[in-house]
């Protein structure tokens, strides 16, 4: 059977639509992301926005919020702004801070606690977010290894949406990265909690991508394009 919500499906949602009957799909495992909760055999909007759908079996609401709801398996940019015995506390732009535990790293040990000092910006995984808990954090994937998380040095980290967030990490790749990436050489690490790190060989070079990637939030494929090669001729 196809899991496909057809009527929901990239329409306007809001808190208390019942957007899955999970009684008719009993074969299927459902990956629910950021705005959905399960009851019984119902799954319901929490947040307004968009309901999308990612094959074969992700659901989420995607919506441009400042606030960034944490959801188990989501990667973002966090900025530590304390440290304790057990946990780094981290900002993740949540309505609580975010625990990440000293030994959630790859080989962690107590013989080689990282060091972080306030104001570091870390790209972790979120592992826990349960409603009324402070959110858990990683800095290793599910098997265990770094992948790319740890903190981010140099470069330049700024605040979008959540919904252009989702939008850079969309498949197949964005127009604005893909046109970028043709023509200049950078590095971009994209937290789904609206938080975006760039960096480049030059100044120059990382307030273009910053300013490219901050206009293309409300552009079309076409006008994403369009905004690289201007931006790129300017730059000349």
């Amino acid at each position: 059977m196809d899991s496909k919500p057809s009527n929901f499906i990239d329409q306007q949602v809001v808190p208390g639509d019942v957007v899955l009957d999970l009684s008719t799909m009993s074969n299927q495992t459902i990956k629910l992301g950021s705005g959905l909760r399960q009851d019984g055999d119902t799954v319901a909007v929490i947040k307004a926005g968009i309901l999308r759908f990612s094959k074969p079996n992700k659901y989420w609401v995607e919506s441009s919020h400042k606030r960034y709801v944490p959801c188990a398996g989501d990667t973002v940019l966090g900025i530590v702004v304390d440290t304790r015995s057990d946990n780094f506390l981290v900002d993740i732009k949540a309505s609580a801070v975010a625990f990440l535990p000293v030994l959630a790293f790859e080989g962690g040990t107590r013989r080689n606690i990282p060091k972080f000092e306030a104001g570091t910006l870390i790209y972790v995984r979120v592992v826990k977010a349960n409603i009324g808990m402070n959110p858990e954090l990683s800095c290793m994937d599910a098997s265990g290894k770094a992948s790319g998380f740890g903190p981010l040095k140099d470069g330049y980290m700024f605040e979008s949406s959540t919904g252009l967030s989702r939008m850079l990490l969309s498949t197949p790749t964005c127009p604005i990265l893909e046109g970028l990436g043709k023509r200049v050489s950078f590095e971009v690490a994209v937290g789904l909690n609206g938080r975006v790190w760039v960096n480049a060989e030059s100044p120059a070079e990382i307030v273009l991508v910053a300013n490219a990637i901050m206009k293309s939030e409300s552009l079309s494929a076409v006008q994403q394009k369009i905004l690289v090669e201007g931006l790129l001729k300017r730059a000349k």
